[in-house]
């Protein structure tokens, strides 16, 4: 029997695929069942109000609270004393704390003005960093005030158009309805065309009868 070297290469390509995917598996239902006997892991940790995965790494899961991306979140590790690859579910009481301590007040840690949030708050004049709820509630704040004093971004907001300078010929169509392609005008019949093309079918009947 006659075999190719394509179809001898798809076979070793497939046996290693299999054999990987096998071993990927095995290590993902040993991890599993490591995490389910062990009786000091928590499937969910609560940091700030909010539930975190305990099988994610603490650098990870601090990213699902609103207003904490992954470069805030290492630092917030870093300064807190927290390993960044430890699993959230390990993490003991006292970790937990300081993480919210330095979470809820990151100036008074020694974070930098320039990784708040929030600096120079209009009301208070505070630098401070919002997280979760509060940061929607002053984000719906700002935008009500700017459309109260009619403010240049306030108007284009109340109009559902873009504030940042953007162009709008192409994008945000929100408010004009659907797309229509590009149609091209059909072009109407000469006058007395009609006839022409009789006439000239006519002429070529009768040569062919002459024929």
């Amino acid at each position: 029997m006659y075999f190719s070297d394509n179809n001898i290469d798809n076979n070793i390509d497939n046996n290693i695929d299999n054999n990987i995917n096998t071993i990927i598996n095995q290590e993902i239902k040993s991890i599993m069942a490591d995490i389910k006997t062990d009786a000091n892991f928590r499937h969910l940790v609560r940091i700030a109000n909010v539930d975190l995965p305990g099988a994610k790494s603490i650098r990870l899961a601090l990213t699902q609270i609103k207003g904490v991306g992954i470069n805030f979140a290492d630092a917030i590790c870093q300064v807190a004393g927290v390993d960044q690859r430890a699993k959230t579910g390990y993490l003991s009481l006292d970790e937990v704390a300081r993480l919210e301590k330095v979470l809820n007040n990151p100036s008074a840690s020694g974070f930098p003005d320039w990784m708040l949030n929030r600096r120079k708050d209009y009301e208070t004049n505070e630098t401070k960093h919002l997280i979760t709820g509060t940061l929607t509630f002053v984000h719906d704040n700002d935008i009500k005030r700017l459309k109260k004093i009619k403010n240049l971004k306030g108007v284009r907001h109340s109009l559902g158009l873009p504030v940042r300078g953007q162009k709008t010929k192409a994008h945000f169509r929100k408010n004009k309805g659907k797309v229509v392609g590009v149609t091209k005008k059909k072009v109407a019949p000469a006058a007395g065309g009609d006839k022409k093309d009789d006439k000239k079918a006519g002429g070529d009947k009768k040569a062919e009868k002459k024929k």
